[in-house]
């Protein structure tokens, strides 16, 4: 049987998991130094103190480099026979195009057994991906049925976000003043966009009313969306990152729990810095896939 090895990027997924399963992480740059000495325990905190202080610059970031890609790689296929590598959208980052061009610079022997795939998806979108490569191989699939099932279910995963502030989109200039207004105000009467991967860009999936409470309206939105599904028997697996809003995504984990005892909750954690600067702050993730 084939040895697969895993190398990722900013796939949110806990130390316990890359742990277990020994996935690299190729790390991204993040660079804001008028942040850095702020207290908090966190990017988001951080980004808290700095609105307070009426700090307006902005974080800089940059996709891991060649480099980070290819000691990764090298790092892997010491371990393994063959490494797949599950990267953020190329859409949003040049991450996966570095990931290719890694791969180039590895001797001929070693490009034959190093794979890059593009997720089209981030967070914990991106890290379901990583898990049903696990799964797959755990399953003591080949490396070729292994990237077949996985280029199928890339686009199985269901991913939404809610933004508890539009602030940072208006502050890295993806949105204009104008429309970061009328979301603030319309947020206020519990309305809010909800924001979903479409072919690999984050695009407006529909517009949530009764979403003063985040989390419950992602439940609501998963219910509306799962509970056919769980009715017929099949098994779903759900993450869940958030923008330092441990208490609402532990409250939706729980919400999921309680209502759908058949739904696994893979994990729980932080949201990386790459997407903390663009959502900021009290941002909650769901993504959930059929297993």
């Amino acid at each position: 049987m084939e040895k697969i090895g895993i190398v990722t990027d900013i796939a949110d997924l806990t130390q316990e998991i890359t742990t277990k399963y020994q996935i690299a992480v190729a790390p991204a740059k993040f660079n804001w130094p008028e942040i850095e000495n702020l207290p908090g325990e966190n990017t988001f905190q951080k980004m808290r103190e700095a609105g307070k202080r009426g700090i307006k610059s902005f974080g800089k970031t940059s996709q891991p480099s060649v480099k980070d890609y290819l000691d990764n790689y090298n790092y892997q296929l010491e371990r393994f026979d063959k490494v797949i590598c599950v990267t953020l959208t190329s859409k949003l980052s040049g991450g996966y195009n570095s990931a290719v061009q890694a791969r180039r610079l590895l001797e001929p022997e070693k490009q034959e057994r190093v794979f890059v795939i593009d997720s089209l998806n981030g967070s914990c979108g991106q890290g379901l991906i990583v898990l049903k490569a696990v799964d797959l191989i755990q399953s003591g699939k080949g490396i070729k049925e292994v990237l077949e099932e996985i280029e199928k279910f890339i686009h199985q995963i269901h991913f939404y976000l809610l933004l508890a502030d539009p602030k940072w989109l208006e502050a890295s200039g993806r949105i204009s003043s104008l429309v970061a207004n009328i979301l603030r105000q319309v947020a206020k009467a519990g309305i809010r966009p909800l924001l979903s991967f479409k072919n690999g860009l984050l695009v407006p999936a529909g517009i949530k009313t009764g979403a003063k409470d985040i989390p419950n309206a992602l439940f609501k939105q998963f219910e509306a969306e799962a509970r056919k599904i769980i009715e017929e028997g099949k098994k779903i697996r759900v993450a869940i990152t958030h923008g330092d809003d441990l208490e609402g995504a532990k409250r939706l984990k729980e919400m999921i729990e309680k209502e759908f005892k058949c739904v696994e909750v893979a994990y729980l954690n932080i949201i990386n810095d790459i997407v903390a600067v663009v959502t900021g702050p009290g941002t909650l993730i769901l993504a959930w896939c059929e297993i």
